[in-house]
């Protein structure tokens, strides 16, 4: 049966769920697009070439079983093909929004190498689990037989609340720590609603409180507790903060008013779509609207600024980056939607000054060129002299990436050791930190990087963690939660 239904990426075209027109969804922030019917969805899983070799799973950084639950898919077969899904990733709806597709499982897919594009992975993965959610196929977190030993995780982002549920399946008590008044870290307030809308990752975290995980909101460890006063409290711990830190940049008026952070930006939108009172929303700071609005960056949280300022009613949203589209590390679909949206892309540009008095006005900005390759075997930014240029501006947006803030003062642990870039430094096998019992997973260890990579960290995180209080526990160690 397999054969006969699957290897149709010649008789059926590419095609992915229909986006509503750029100018009705640029007026809301809910997704661009719905998820297949139950038929497209299982011609679209029928395109599979079911190759020996399946590239697509090979990068995936959860190595998920993805010609499996396609093949399932194509013949009908949707809660074994959820059920698969969700044996290798803890938020698989989640990743079919998000991952960056077309670098990762569909980039490397054989018959995308063919010329007959590649099977729409993300789509039908999404597709799945929302269809399992709809038809109550998704069971609930079931604690393990209880051990005695609890667990605090500080950080609510995807990869704490990947550990989480794993810990709690395996019988530790959990306790998650967030600085934030809702879980979910950047999947709450970094990703805008038309990408991934917030009762998808509300409902992730139900589940999880459902099953007995306790959480802290509105606790900073080095406020609310140091960190050594929570390896007091428990058995083990992981730091899962993520890199909130926004890269400066360092150019004339950098620090003028109307020139802004991203995650700033995006956290107060994603406020106000909660309905949350915003004083820097609401008094116009971090507000697009009738404004000309200038992004630097070429990433994927750049697309997430432009995209979100066009939805906020900005007069006008230029990208500035520094290297050109064919060299842009964000997504190539995103700079696609941002463009059917009306963002204009300054290609080879980088940002000389930020003029103005009282606040910004105006962008001064380089030409830059391509030059020869750096340590990363991409072509570096050069300047290139006599390419100067301006770009009104009221605001400025900064998108160049996060770096990790100073944790061993804010937890109050100078002995926790970290890396010359300010990432918590672990053993690569344990992934234990210099602190005995005391773990790190997720982009606190590896920098900024993808959800799905952060999934993979959690899970593998929580196995080790595991085996460290199995350890801890036949030595008759243990404390009260």
């Amino acid at each position: 049966m397999a054969t006969e239904t699957m290897l149709r990426f010649v008789e059926r075209q590419q095609a992915y769920p229909a986006k509503r027109e750029a100018e009705i969804r640029a007026e809301d922030f809910r997704e661009i697009a719905d998820r297949y019917a139950v038929e497209g969805a299982e011609e679209q899983a029928a395109r599979c070439s079911q190759c020996g070799v399946p590239y697509c799973s090979v990068h995936c950084p959860l190595h998920n079983h993805i010609p499996d639950w396609l093949r399932l898919t194509a013949e009908g077969r949707l809660r074994e093909a959820y059920e698969l899904s969700n044996a290798t990733s803890s938020m698989p709806e989640i990743c079919g929004r998000i991952c960056p597709q077309d670098r990762l499982c569909e980039g490397n897919c054989v018959i995308e190498f063919s010329g007959h594009g590649a099977v729409t992975i993300g789509s039908v993965e999404k597709f799945i689990t929302d269809t399992a959610w709809d038809k109550g196929w998704v069971e609930p977190l079931v604690p393990g037989r209880p051990t005695g030993q609890s667990v605090g995780i500080i950080g609510a982002g995807p990869a704490g609340l990947t550990a989480a549920e794993q810990l709690r399946a395996a019988g530790h008590d959990v306790h998650v720590y967030d600085r934030y008044d809702r879980a979910g870290g950047l999947l709450t307030y970094g990703i805008p609603g038309f990408k991934l809308e917030k009762p998808v990752v509300e409902r992730r975290v139900a589940r999880l409180e459902a099953g007995g995980i306790l959480f802290h909101r509105g606790f900073a460890v080095g406020r609310d507790a140091s960190l050594a006063e929570l390896r007091a409290r428990h058995d083990g711990i992981l730091i899962a903060t993520g890199v909130y830190k926004a890269r400066a940049i360092d150019v004339d008026g950098h620090d003028r008013a109307g020139v802004v952070a991203a995650l700033d930006y995006l956290t107060a939108s994603n406020r106000k779509g909660f309905g949350d009172a915003v004083p820097a929303f609401d008094d116009g700071s971090l507000d697009a609207a009738g404004k000309d609005v200038v992004v630097i960056g070429g990433g994927d949280t750049a697309m997430d600024c432009v995209r979100t300022a066009v939805r906020q009613g900005a007069k006008s949203v230029k990208c500035l980056y520094r290297r050109d589209r064919a060299n842009m590390p964000g997504s190539v679909r995103e700079v696609a939607n941002a463009e059917e949206e009306g963002v204009e892309f300054v290609w080879l540009t980088a940002p000389a000054a930020f003029e103005g008095d009282a606040a910004v006005t105006n962008v001064r900005a380089h030409g830059m060129r391509l030059g020869a390759p750096d340590a990363s075997g991409r072509r570096a930014p050069e300047r290139d002299p006599g390419g100067e240029h301006e770009h009104s501006a009221d605001l400025v947006i900064k998108a160049l990436g996060f770096d990790a803030e100073d944790l061993p003062r804010l937890f109050a642990a100078p002995e926790l050791g970290v890396t010359r870039w300010g990432t918590v430094l672990v053993d690569a096998k344990t992934m234990m930190t210099s602190l005995d019992g005391v773990f790190a997973a997720g982009d606190i260890v590896r920098g900024a990087s993808l959800v799905v990579w952060a999934i993979r960290d959690g899970r593998d995180v929580a196995a080790a963690m595991h085996r460290y209080l199995r350890a801890k526990a036949a030595t008759g160690e243990r404390k009260a939660a």
